[in-house]
């Protein structure tokens, strides 16, 4: 399936809100009450517009358990973020802005607390035991879980159910305002469910925009899922090991795949999100500012994770609470944010502008001109359109990008 048009300008402000609001570890009240942390969000629209997006791209805000990836109900805010007034709220300030909403979707796995599981496991005869992956040939019943995950057990696609629960959850928080959905595990649902939803879903919201998440692009699974965007994570890989191992061979070799995929969809495009090492603690402040003038002159939807153009820092660590680091909490409004590195917020802004001066870079190829392990010029490339990009490691993190009037961009490195 083709993205809408309007993915063309796309540049996304991807958060994780239950971090950045500082409600992951806050209750909802000892009388019930939500804490209305997701109107915090709303003070931060203008930053990301002067930053230079115009997409804000959600993390679980649904009701759950614990990180939120562990959903307990699709049609509720969860208590910790607010209500629904405060949802209402925040769509209302993107609209007045222009930005784009796009809602994480966890429909491949839900809590073990999950009300229809429990009502399962309780009753094979119940009519949401097809739902699951359930064995009650044992005693008590197993289920099957996600990625040996305890506490998240998988929906089983093939079942019309969930078919008709994972619609009906779409189509109403589309209904309430929202632009799209990003599809968290995509890759662990089968192509056929995502080929049975979307189509029916886009019938009725033709201008929305499904991104899954792939972390490696088979196209011909692509092809049959029909969806019209995946996160780019070989592009993210290569970027990142490239720069730390002195070796462009890798991201020219990655660009050549990048552009096969931009042949049959528009990806989303990263150098940090939720569930990665900080790319400033990755490869150094320098090296970021290299990495993110290769996303804004590659092709696809490009995003920056909260905090990267300040030079947050933080380390995912594969541990219980290994998150915490990558998903803190910001102040209340960005004019009480003491930035790390407020030189590297600049970069990003000169970035993302150059980007929007040529909006062509969203379905851009790339032409190596010159490579070595430490040297790497390239063509970004659509139609008659052309910017050359030069990136050297030796020269101290130099970026030079010129047009056919000439520099337009450089950085030398710090």
């Amino acid at each position: 399936m083709t993205a809408p048009g309007w993915t063309e300008s796309a540049v996304w402000y991807s958060v994780y809100p239950l971090g950045m609001t500082g409600a992951l570890n806050t209750s909802a009240g000892s009388d019930g009450r939500p804490t209305h942390s997701l109107k915090r969000l709303e003070a931060w629209l203008d930053h990301l517009i002067a930053l230079g997006c115009n997409g804000l791209l959600l993390g679980p805000i649904f009701t759950s358990k614990s990180h939120g990836y562990d959903t307990l109900d699709y049609f509720t805010i969860d208590p910790r973020l607010g209500d629904d007034a405060d949802f209402d709220s925040l769509v209302q300030a993107c609209r007045a802005r222009g930005v784009r909403i796009l809602l994480d979707g966890v429909f491949n796995h839900v809590s073990q607390d999950f009300p229809a599981l429990q009502e399962a496991l309780t009753s094979p005869d119940a009519e949401t035991s097809g739902w699951f992956h359930i064995d009650y040939s044992t005693d008590p019943p197993t289920r099957l879980n996600f990625e040996g995950s305890d506490d998240l057990v998988r929906l089983n696609h093939a079942n019309p159910g969930v078919v008709k629960l994972v619609s009906d959850v779409m189509r109403y928080w589309l209904a309430r305002g929202i632009d799209g959905w990003r599809l968290d595990a995509a890759y662990a649902v089968d192509s056929e469910f995502w080929a049975t939803v979307l189509p029916s879903v886009l019938a009725e919201y033709p201008d929305a925009l499904f991104t899954g998440e792939v972390i490696h692009a088979d196209l011909d699974q692509l092809k049959a899922s029909t969806l019209q965007s995946v996160t780019a994570y070989e592009l993210w890989k290569a970027i990142w090991s490239s720069l730390n191992d002195v070796n462009f061979f890798e991201l020219d070799w990655t660009l050549t795949r990048h552009d096969e995929l931009l042949d049959l969809l528009r990806p989303l495009t990263f150098i940090g999100n939720h569930d990665v090492t900080r790319i400033t603690t990755m490869v150094g402040p320098q090296a970021a500012v290299m990495a993110m003038a290769i996303l804004c002159t590659v092709g696809g939807m490009p995003s920056v994770y909260y905090g990267d153009e300040g030079g947050v820092e933080g380390t995912k660590y594969e541990r219980p609470g290994g998150d915490d680091e990558i998903r803190p909490e910001l102040p209340a409004s960005p004019d009480d944010w003491r930035l790390p590195m407020p030189w590297m917020q600049d970069a990003y802004r000169a970035l993302i502008a150059l980007r929007r001066r040529h909006p062509w870079l969203v379905d851009a190829r790339h032409k190596m001109v010159e490579l070595t392990n430490e040297r790497f010029v390239y063509n970004s490339t659509a139609g008659d359109e052309q910017l050359l990009v030069e990136l050297d490691l030796e020269a101290g993190h130099s970026v030079v990008i010129s047009d056919s009037t000439g520099e337009i961009y450089r950085f030398e490195g710090k």
